[in-house]
């Protein structure tokens, strides 16, 4: 019986989902609001960074390699999704570049934590 109900509950969220995807228009404005707010973030983004001492930059590091592992899973399911080539190739080419940011920063803090270590 629950099942039941939560399958139902999934159809009517996929319908409501679709219906308003059908709606929704991309104007002038929003994409004037999306570029303020991407210039917006790397202003900030450069400020945070280069205030970080060195000591804090190792677990930020590793904070940072699990958002990329966040971005892997969503990179494979974007690679999953659609039968069409573009969508495929173009999530091929995220779950690569996703890969490479997260090997390439755990590799940066196994690096810096050597550094940490004695020297016998």
């Amino acid at each position: 019986m629950h099942f039941l109900l939560a399958n139902e509950a999934v159809k009517n969220l996929v319908d409501a989902s679709t219906e308003a995807s059908t709606v929704v228009s991309v104007g002038p404005d929003t994409v004037t609001l999306l570029l303020t707010v991407f210039v917006l973030a790397v202003f900030i983004g450069v400020e945070v960074i280069t205030k970080i001492p060195p000591t804090l930059h190792t677990p930020l590091m590793s904070g940072s390699n699990a958002i990329s592992g966040i971005a892997l899973v969503g990179a494979v399911i974007a690679a999953g999704s659609g039968d069409a080539l573009l969508p495929r190739v173009l999530g091929c080419a995220a779950v690569t570049l996703a890969t490479i940011n997260a090997v390439g920063g755990f590799m940066v803090t196994h690096r810096m934590l050597g550094m940490f270590r004695r020297k016998d």
